[in-house]
């Protein structure tokens, strides 16, 4: 593999790009393990494919914003780089695929170049922050939250408390009390808020912890009606903090931030995070609210009017597909893209076409799909023929006509099912048969490929998720069926249930018999939870029980969607959450590595950051020496107290103090200059008593 230099301005990405290159030369010589290499290059947006020898690359865009020149790059990589596709993801990121290892670094470095990164796209680290794609222009909202979610992004990226969590950690900001950034269901969910203060107006936000999706999904508590905008980064840092401590980190099905609390209880957490802030890198932290401005609409005035009156279609897509955005004569403009997919040549062409047309502010929606801004009731009729020509005009954005789904078996190591073809199947069966769902938007169709919820299957009204049954001795791809799921707003939702499993090719059967008995049996205005709750859950069973029955198959049914041969649940390792590493050596490489990360950053006077490294140098060092004694510690916490149990009382290792005292002054001391330099001492002193113990040569100068 080639060595190269990358020429950015940035001397941080500079540094991680160039160290992702050195990882990548040092695990094909056998010199970092398999396990602990894919750690690595997931927080470095790196994943496996389910086709052997490839790597999906996710690109992290914050709150799904995109410009003109980005989305072109992007293209571009993917021609060069991956298969001339563009994959919209549910978290509003872009992903691309079939790229090979060894040009992972190269690629980032060219990506880089128009301030576009990888970095802690995947792995045990916070997502992408992503936001509500009305921010800015949402007629219902108090402000514009878009701001806030870049804050976020910024601040804890790269940032210790969170780079190597025990799984990953999500956040959301929604515009309004709509909440179509689904707080609900995010670890961390924040909703605008305003209230005056002797005639002042104070912005902050209302704050929905621990939910979560998956296999086992979660409803977010609400801890804050009212958190003040400049409390926010030091809230979620605090946060942070406590994950990273008590988190699971054995067991990665219980590792999200919602099964601490379902172990500790809300009212422990909430302590535990109030405690922890006297050791923030910040207690206020002001954000720059200009640091998102509105792009700049476009000048219509050279743009031919066009009349298209009498064009049924373009009037149904101007009904369901654009809104007026909060600043006068102004429209949001939807573009559906199907299964999230665009080609890169449709891509350039799109770009290319609505150059004059819309400002320069592209957002990907929560549905996988575009949000355009800055239209004009002129450049409205030209924005539709261009989508028309490209196959992007597709009426009734984010009905029951616009599927969900992730990429399920096409790419992914978990799928079971081919969500994508059952999507595109689903929407063109609503389109020719059930054309005024296009209209409906409050009943929403999600699939996933398993049961992880990629697809986001657990908030859909009619969700479903790949699976199987067995029948003639043979596995039948399936699909489980799941209803009355959904938003209902301000921080509150409902998780879809479990109805019954069906083969995959009924699944269209599913749809119609929902459909039609909700169009017979609703009473009037009556929206689908209405509906689905006035029936009950065993009303669906009965309806549905016919379809689930196996001793009916035809031939054809055991075959999945989009596939021609026999069926097979052919499930890799998913790769979501990262690894949990168990060599002892490769642990205490890494607790020498963060200390020196604790001194290079004590070096640049960013003291909070150095005590974390250097807390982070005691935990690792620590449970390498427990593992080396076939002591097991699941958490950070139990291996801080394992060691003192193990190591300190059997008078192995001595201290001032018990070795929790001496760790934890951590989370009770300000991060100050004084604190940082007797910390770092006491670490150094630990490590190097361990490397002497151990017989081991440091590796790092």
């Amino acid at each position: 593999m080639q060595s190269f230099r990358t020429e950015l301005e940035n001397p941080v990405v500079e540094k991680e790009i160039i160290g992702l290159e050195k990882k990548i030369r040092l695990f094909h010589e056998g010199k970092i393990a398999d396990e602990k290499f894919r750690s690595l290059r997931l927080a470095r947006g790196v994943y496996g494919q389910r086709q052997p020898g490839v790597q999906m690359v996710r690109i992290k865009l914050p709150f799904g914003k995109v410009t003109f020149k980005q989305l072109i790059k992007i293209a571009a990589i993917s021609d060069e780089y991956a298969s001339r596709n563009l994959h919209l993801t549910t978290r509003q990121d872009i992903q691309i695929h079939y790229v090979s290892l060894d040009r992972t670094p190269e690629l980032w470095s060219k990506l880089a170049e128009d301030d576009i990164t990888l970095r802690e796209a995947c792995g045990n680290t916070v997502r992408n922050v992503t936001a509500s794609p009305t921010s800015g222009i949402d007629p219902k909202e108090p402000f514009d939250v878009s701001p806030y979610a870049q804050a976020t992004f910024e601040y804890f990226i790269r940032n210790p408390v969170c780079a190597e969590m025990g799984r990953k950690f999500k956040m959301s900001f929604s515009a309004s009390e709509e909440d179509t950034a689904f707080s609900y269901i995010h670890d961390l969910g924040f909703i605008p808020k305003l209230k005056y203060v002797d005639g002042v107006e104070v912005r902050g936000f209302k704050v929905l912890l621990g939910g979560g999706l998956g296999s086992q999904p979660f409803l977010a508590s609400l801890t804050n009606e009212f958190l003040p905008e400049d409390e926010l980064i030091p809230y979620i840092e605090a946060t942070l903090r406590v994950f990273d401590r008590y988190g699971e980190r054995n067991n990665r099905n219980k590792a999200r931030f919602k099964y601490l609390i379902q172990k500790l209880g809300l009212e422990e957490v909430l302590n535990l995070i109030e405690a922890e802030k006297i050791a923030t890198k910040v207690k206020t932290f002001a954000i720059d609210r200009t640091k998102i401005e509105q792009p700049l609409p476009p000048d219509d005035s050279q743009i031919t009017v066009l009349d298209l009156d009498t064009d049924l279609n373009y009037q149904v897509w101007k009904n369901t597909n654009t809104f007026e955005q909060k600043q006068a004569g102004y429209y949001g403009v939807y573009v559906r893209v199907s299964t999230g997919d665009i080609g890169t040549d449709k891509a350039r062409s799109l770009v290319a076409g609505l150059k004059d047309l819309v400002a320069d502010d592209i957002r990907i929606t929560q549905n996988q799909s575009l949000l355009l801004k800055y239209a004009t009731e002129k450049t409205l009729p030209h924005i539709y023929q261009l989508l028309k020509s490209l196959d992007l005009a597709q009426v009734g954005f984010d009905s029951t006509a616009d599927v969900t789904t992730c990429p399920g078996t096409d790419t992914c190591n978990l799928g079971i099912s081919n969500s994508t073809e059952m999507a595109r199947v689903i929407e063109s069966y609503i389109a020719e048969f059930h054309q005024d769902f296009v209209f409906n938007r409050d009943l929403k169709i999600k699939i996933s490929g398993c049961m992880n919820s990629c697809g986001q299957h657990g908030l859909a009204h009619i969700g479903f998720h790949g699976s199987s049954v067995k029948a003639e001795g043979k596995v039948v791809p399936a699909a489980q069926v799941m209803l009355g799921g959904g938003t209902i707003g301000d921080g509150e939702g409902r998780v879809a249930e479990r109805i019954i499993k069906v083969p995959t090719k009924r699944v269209l059967h599913v749809v119609e018999f929902v459909l039609n008995d909700y169009k017979k049996n609703a009473e009037e205005t009556e929206n689908f939870h209405a509906y689905y709750d006035r029936q009950g859950k065993n009303y669906f069973y009965n309806l549905l029980k016919p379809l689930s029955d196996l001793t009916t198959l035809a031939e054809d049914e055991f075959v999945d969607w989009g596939h021609e041969g026999t069926f097979q649940t052919a499930i890799g390792v998913g790769e979501c959450a990262g690894v949990v590493i168990d060599l002892v050596a490769t642990l205490i490489y890494e607790a020498e590595e963060k200390l020196q990360w604790a001194n290079e950053t004590f070096g640049e006077a960013k003291f909070a950051d150095a005590i974390y490294h250097a807390y982070n140098a005691f935990v690792q060092a620590a449970k390498a020496l427990l593992l080396d004694k076939g002591i097991s510690a699941s958490t950070q916490n139990t291996v801080i107290n394992e060691f003192q149990t193990h190591f300190v009382e059997s008078g192995e290792y001595n201290f001032d103090q018990s070795f929790p005292e001496l760790v934890l002054q951590i989370s009770k001391n300000e991060p100050t200059e004084g604190f940082a330099t007797g910390y770092l001492q006491e670490a150094t002193k630990f490590i190097n008593e361990v490397y002497q113990r151990k017989n081991l040569t440091p590796v790092l100068a």
